[in-house]
């Protein structure tokens, strides 16, 4: 069906379709459940699944971009990872 070249490419695919399986399936327990209390039991749960997937991903492709960026770029992308998670976790 897809023909890889990278296997970095390949395994961020799979985190992702990892966290795509997980979020249906709490979907699906959230209707099974049919009950307001348990739906937010299982979406603070999803709450530290998300950002566990996001940061593998990235430390994934930081480490496939390592060998092939300069040093100057590396340090920008990498600062630019630091900046979303300080946005995302200061509040208002």
């Amino acid at each position: 069906m897809f023909f890889v070249k990278d296997k970095i490419v390949f395994g961020m695919a799979m985190m992702r379709i990892l966290s795509c399986l997980i979020e249906l399936a709490a979907a699906l327990l959230f209707i099974k459940f049919d009950s307001i209390q348990t739906a937010l039991k299982i979406n603070a749960v999803l709450a530290l699944i998300g950002p566990t997937i996001m940061t593998i991903v990235m430390a994934m492709g930081l480490a496939g971009l390592s060998g092939r960026v300069s040093p100057v770029k590396f340090g920008i992308i990498l600062a630019g990872v630091i900046l979303i998670f300080i946005g995302v976790s200061k509040g208002r």
